[in-house]
């Protein structure tokens, strides 16, 4: 199981005006985008689905729709850091991508460090019988879950 790291999120936008209400939260991928969804009251985060879209046009059409279907108050993005902290290209896209998501939809967008997150999610699948490349496309909801439920977990302690 996956521990929590020590270092703060990095937070943009007002994200502590979001502390009731309903979250979605995203594991960004060049093709897949997980979404997870969790009410902040409850404290309980859940997988929802996985973006198969690379092109912007379609990618943000299917998360307006989840934000209309859901309302948010607040949109949690997976920050991929290589193992020792440091930024990398992939880094970069997810913060441009948080950045999108708060300017088209005018929510708050909290940025969470995500290290290995995605392998948390494989391992929670293989625990059910779920791994393996057969359901790959699980694991992406799975991850933007775990990214969730780390934010739930630190900002009710908080």
């Amino acid at each position: 199981m996956r521990k929590a790291v020590s270092r703060e999120p990095q937070v943009a936008g007002r994200a502590a005006d979001a502390a009731d209400g309903t979250i979605l939260a995203f594991d960004y991928g060049e093709r897949f985008v997980g979404v997870a969804v969790g009410e902040a009251g409850v404290g309980v985060a859940h997988p929802l689905v996985a973006i198969d879209e690379r092109a912007a046009a379609p990618r943000f059409a299917a998360i307006a729709a989840l934000i209309d279907e859901w309302k948010p108050r607040l949109l949690v993005v997976g920050l991929p850091l290589a193992l020792d902290g440091e930024p990398h290209e992939l880094t970069r896209r997810a913060q441009a991508f948080a950045r999108r998501l708060e300017g088209r939809f005018g929510l708050p967008v909290a940025l969470v460090d995500e290290r290995l997150s995605s392998a948390d999610a494989e391992e929670r699948l293989r625990a059910i019988g779920r791994g393996g490349r057969k359901h790959k496309d699980l694991a992406h909801p799975v991850a933007a879950q775990v990214i969730l439920q780390d934010w739930l977990d630190r900002n009710a302690a908080a």
